[in-house]
């Protein structure tokens, strides 16, 4: 791809107009759009797409990408949050919009109402509270098109993206009108230390998704004082709220065992990698409203993975409203319509072969289903939050107390789009500037 280096072959110190941290979904429709009139240096963690191709770049990987035993350098890092659910963040070039299912939707008003984050450019998939209309970034031949592929749209030579190149912190500097990032400290492959500086009034942009951009910020002294000063770190700037407001939408789920085979579809890839037909009943809601919090293990380095909790259904009109769909779920498989995917036992008689935990028996009793809820838990990979706009961010999206300083993706958000958010998360990223 061109505009691609590894950070190896970067000069140690190097002057640009903006300075992208992450290239994640939203990294590159910003970096094609600053491009054409300014010089941009975009860091990545992880390496390029062609390295996995298989994994990363058809519609065959979905399922293999998750399974797939992280070793460090794989396009899916698996992280487990305190609440014991099991989840993957990006380490690819074009972060986790590489790494999904493909699905293209934009989201209902209400999210631009509530959320304070801007722009609403007035376009719509027809997307309704209640219904989703989607496309697809994969094409009919079952070819990703992500988001890396709009770094061919900017201006080349303005453009370069440096991948294996982790951003340890950010270097500010104090000034009458207050405290200003000038650049970033990042390291290669081969553990050498590289500056990157920002020049005349350009910014750096930190676009590491919900887990990577509260995480920096903390690593550059800026976030809550208590948390940051029990570890003898000087505070840059303070902030009660980085890494807080972490959110994960809940996802329970019954997996039902079919007795033929279903049409092609992303949950029958699942169902081929586990040699079964399987039918499945997914319960998700918009919100929530519970959340939780973001903390780094280790002040010094940001290969460390922080600890994450989401508080899964700490708020309990979250559970209430799991409860009730995952109730609504056992009355639907109570219908003719879900008859033909009863298997017959040995005895002869008809019923439902669940893989996995099944519903209760007695759907009525509340405090039955509230400990199904919780005990079957899992996500959407849809987490969010550390970086909320009106707390960490002002209304442009630049960090509060800082100049020259934004934050452009998904930690950003105060609640979850209702659908997948790779669509919104581009538009962000080409509307922001």
């Amino acid at each position: 791809m061109k505009s691609v280096y590894n950070a190896i072959d970067l000069p140690l110190k190097e002057e640009y107009d903006d300075i992208i941290v992450g290239g994640g979904t939203a990294s590159y429709p910003l970096a094609a759009t600053l491009s054409v009139n300014y010089s941009v240096l975009v860091h990545e963690r992880g390496s390029a797409p062609p390295s996995y191709p298989r994994l990363v770049l058809t519609t065959d990987g979905i399922v293999d990408i998750l399974l797939q035993e992280d070793d460090g350098k794989t396009p899916a890092q698996r992280f487990t949050s305190e609440d014991g659910v099991a989840n993957v963040r990006g380490r690819v070039l074009g972060g986790s919009s590489m790494i999904n299912g493909g699905f293209y939707s934009r989201p209902d008003d209400q999210f631009y109402n509530e959320s304070g984050v801007d722009p609403d450019n007035g376009f719509s998939l027809q997307h309704l509270v209640g219904t989703k209309t989607s496309s697809s970034t994969f094409d009919n031949e079952g070819k990703r098109h992500g988001v890396v592929e709009l770094l061919n749209r900017g201006e080349l030579k303005n453009l370069k993206v440096a991948i294996e190149a982790h951003a340890e912190r950010i270097i500010f500097s104090s000034k009458a009108s207050g405290v200003s990032a000038n650049g970033v400290v990042y390291s290669d492959s081969k553990g050498r230390t590289h500056e990157a500086l920002i020049r005349n009034e350009g910014g750096v942009i930190l676009s590491a998704g919900a887990i990577g951009s509260p995480q920096l910020l903390l690593l550059s002294e800026v976030g809550p004082f208590p948390h940051v000063s029990l570890h003898k770190v000087p505070v840059v700037s303070q902030n009660p709220d980085v890494g807080n407001f972490m959110a994960d939408n809940p996802r329970n789920v019954i997996n039902i065992v079919v007795p033929f085979a279903l049409d092609p579809s992303l949950s029958t890839k699942w169902n081929r990698s586990l040699r079964i037909e399987r039918g499945n009943h997914n319960e998700k809601f918009s919100g929530p409203l519970s959340s939780g919090s973001l903390r780094l293990v280790l002040f010094t380095d940001v290969k460390v993975s922080p600890t994450v909790r989401f508080n899964y259904f700490e708020d309990l009109k979250d559970l209430a409203r799991c409860v009730r769909e995952m109730r609504l779920d056992g009355y639907m498989l109570k219908t003719d319509a879900r008859e033909r995917f009863k298997l017959e036992d040995l005895k002869g008689a008809e019923g439902f072969k669940f893989l996995g935990p099944s519903l209760p028996r007695n759907l009525s009793d509340d405090a039955s289903m509230e400990v199904f809820c919780r005990s079957t838990v899992t996500t959407f990979w849809h987490y969010h939050g550390g970086c909320l706009v009106g707390k960490v961010v002002d209304g442009d999206l630049r960090v509060v107390g800082t100049n020259s300083l934004r934050v452009v993706d998904g930690s950003i958000f105060n609640t979850s789009l209702g659908t997948n958010s790779q669509a919104t998360l581009m538009m962000i990223g080409q509307y922001v500037y």
